[in-house]
């Protein structure tokens, strides 16, 4: 199998976890036999990035339109307090939407965290489609095509959310299986300490 590409997509006033947590998974799923790579990127290249809570990450590069990709993950943050930086912000400006409208059209698989899933409504990729996102933005997401489910992940096939933050976790677990076997995903897990949560497969 060749190597797949993963990208996390990282913006100004991201929640730390919903990075950091689907990007320790698939690096420890690769150190344990998974064909992937995985990067921290930026829609405009900046050298630094400042999350939610104040962690600077010096992200790998640039993501563009034409970079290839296999699985964008997406993380929220700043949603429900209308921060200047976050998602909401990003939602609003509307670059990141795109990028990830780009990214799925070519056939990317594109995973979000939390209120991430605002960023991909905003990209139109959950009309009609089950999805979940933090309990702080479930009615807002209730009030656009989308089909609000209460799981903890879900798995519309090229589209996969998760809940609040943590469970970014259980979502790239999820993915590491679906893609690479349940045994590389057992031996991730194990190495983590963590104990998984079950999956709402819609397809």
């Amino acid at each position: 199998m060749d190597e797949a590409r993963a990208a996390v997509l990282l913006f100004e006033g991201f929640e730390e976890l919903d990075a950091i947590g689907p990007y320790d998974v698939l690096r420890t799923a690769a150190e344990r036999g998974a064909p992937v790579s995985v990067d921290l990127a930026t829609a405009d290249g900046a050298a630094t990035v400042t999350a939610s809570k104040g962690l600077r990450v010096e992200p790998d590069g640039r993501l563009t339109a034409a970079d290839d990709v296999d699985y964008l993950i997406v993380p929220g943050g700043g949603w429900a307090s209308r921060s200047e930086d976050g998602a909401w912000a990003e939602a609003e400006r509307g670059v990141v939407p795109d990028l990830v409208a780009a990214h799925h059209d070519d056939g990317a698989t594109v995973a979000s965290v939390c209120t991430g899933a605002m960023l991909l409504e905003r990209a139109g990729l959950l009309d009609g489609r089950p999805a979940t996102t933090h309990e702080s933005a479930k009615a807002y997401l209730r009030g656009t095509d989308a089909e609000v489910l209460g799981e903890r992940v879900v798995d519309d096939g090229d589209v996969v959310t998760s809940g609040g933050v943590a469970a970014g976790v259980d979502m790239a677990l999820w993915l590491v299986e679906r893609e690479f076997g349940a045994d590389v995903a057992e031996r991730t897990a194990t190495e983590l300490e963590h104990e998984r949560a079950e999956v709402r497969k819609q397809r």
